[in-house]
């Protein structure tokens, strides 16, 4: 690159940093202020009108259930149903005059919205063979435990408690605040292995307790964040103290996180038992295909759905040849059914015309990278299309990370859309820059490697390189 073309690019990049740092992710409407969370009672204003998500208490939702939920998506919002990277529910397009309607559907139909502190159980609990304790059980208690606490504590809006007990469809990559995992001791017995703050892999570790003693943990950590302040989260806490008051081992990470299994596909549950994972592409579908895909399910003898992290949700109550025909069906409804499919590495937000936040078509930017990029989403990482810095769709890091701005995009390697940008590039640029970092995939890419391991081996000023040549 010649000296004067270089020093415009230099000139560019430093304008468009200007530009996102001004705005700070706000353009046009108001929307509820960053590390709030859209509910039923407090919907957020969105590109496309409110936006509400919920969590049902119960693991799933029946058939009918899910039928009434579409139709309400249809008759008070604009029927664009979203299910999120951690399993939540989304419904997009409510108005002020709109929202009574759809409470009050959501009331008739039993479904009831956790509300409260987040508690996430894995989407099999109670059902796989392979969880070492009942993960469901200990949530109830917990919960009641919380629900009983006077004064109400006042806690971060995202805080979240995850207890896993095992099986083939763990959290182990979800954050938490506060997690328990289920693990088999010496004896034979289970414990609930306590961590705070990051993933399974990262989560620091506190201590090893009996279901009491955790439920006891819990509630004291609470206590804790509350008084740090209300927006206080599990990474606040003083690591060091905690274990010397439990006498915990100084291990660092929980480093008990196992092999990773899509949600996606046919899941077998013991016996003749078993689960169709399904995700809707992009995380978003319309109402009128979930309405035409559940009455196939139905017909095939499917009782209940379930949402899964990764933007998935799981079928249940099929049998074998049942299921391959509804997975079969649920392609032509808007589902992606494949573990294997490229999309699946894809963490796409709403994106410009569905949120007010957003600069860009986040899932136009998707269809061309699937077209463009078959090298880069060979599987081994994730690309994270966002359009704005708060990162709705993934919140977590990922090895790339496209952030819109004013003038164009924040290009981020290795973190999360609120990371500062390694390189930035114009509003006309975003192809060539997505067909020259797959051209530098596959051009350094050595026998067996992945482009994850590639891209790590070459590093960030390659990277860069390669997007200010595109």
């Amino acid at each position: 690159m010649a000296k004067a073309d270089r020093q415009l690019v230099e000139e560019r990049d430093i304008s468009l940093r200007k530009d996102i740092d001004a705005v700070a992710c706000v353009p046009g409407a108001s929307p509820m202020a960053r590390g709030a969370c859209p509910s039923l009672s407090a919907p957020m204003m969105t590109g496309d009108g409110l936006l509400v998500r919920l969590r049902p208490t119960k693991p799933g939702l029946t058939i009918g259930q899910f039928r009434t939920l579409a139709q309400a998506a249809e008759r008070h919002g604009n029927g664009l149903m979203e299910i999120t990277a951690r399993g939540n529910l989304q419904l997009r397009g409510m108005t002020t005059e709109s929202m009574s309607g759809l409470a009050a559907d959501i009331e008739r139909a039993d479904i009831v919205p956790e509300t409260g502190v987040t508690i996430e159980i894995p989407p099999f609990s109670g059902l796989d063979p392979l969880e070492i304790a009942d993960a469901r059980e200990l949530a109830s208690r917990l919960r009641q435990q919380i629900g009983a606490l006077d004064p109400k504590p006042i806690l971060a809006p995202k805080l979240a408690i995850i207890i896993d007990a095992g099986g083939r469809l763990s959290l182990d990559t979800i954050t938490a605040d506060i997690r328990l995992k289920a693990a088999r001791t010496a004896n034979g017995s289970t414990a609930w292995v306590l961590a705070i703050g990051g993933t399974a892999k990262t989560a620091k570790v506190l201590a090893s307790l009996s279901t009491e003693q955790s439920i006891s943990a819990v509630i004291k950590l609470l206590k804790t964040l509350v008084f740090l302040g209300p927006r206080a989260r599990g990474r606040d806490l003083d690591v060091n103290s905690l274990r010397i008051e439990y006498q915990s081992p100084a291990a660092s990470v929980l480093g008990t996180a196992d092999p990773h299994v899509s949600p996606i596909g046919i899941h077998s549950l013991g016996g003749d038992r078993l689960a169709l994972g399904l995700r809707p592409s992009f995380g978003q579908i319309h109402a009128r295909d979930i309405l035409r895909f559940l009455a196939i399910a139905e017909a095939a003898g499917a009782s209940e759905i379930r949402t899964a992290p990764e933007h998935a949700m799981v079928v249940l109550g099929l049998g074998l040849e049942a299921a391959k025909a509804v997975q079969s069906a649920a392609a032509d409804c808007g589902f992606r059914t494949r573990a294997d499919d490229p999309s699946n590495h894809l963490e796409v937000c709403a994106g410009a015309g569905a949120c007010a936040s957003a600069f860009y078509a986040t899932k136009s930017a998707a269809a061309d990278l699937l077209d463009l990029a078959p090298e880069l989403l060979d599987g081994s990482l994730s690309v994270h299309l966002s359009g704005c810095r708060k990162g709705c769709a993934h919140p977590g890091n990922s090895a790339v990370t496209i952030v819109g701005a004013p003038m164009g995009y924040g290009v981020v390697v290795n973190g999360s859309a609120s990371s500062e940008p390694v390189a930035y590039i114009g509003k006309e640029e975003l192809k060539s820059a997505l067909a020259e970092m797959n051209r530098l995939v596959r051009n350094n890419k050595v026998a067996g490697e992945s482009a994850e391991e590639c891209l790590t081996r070459l590093g960030t000023d390659a990277i860069v390189t390669a997007l200010r040549q595109g």
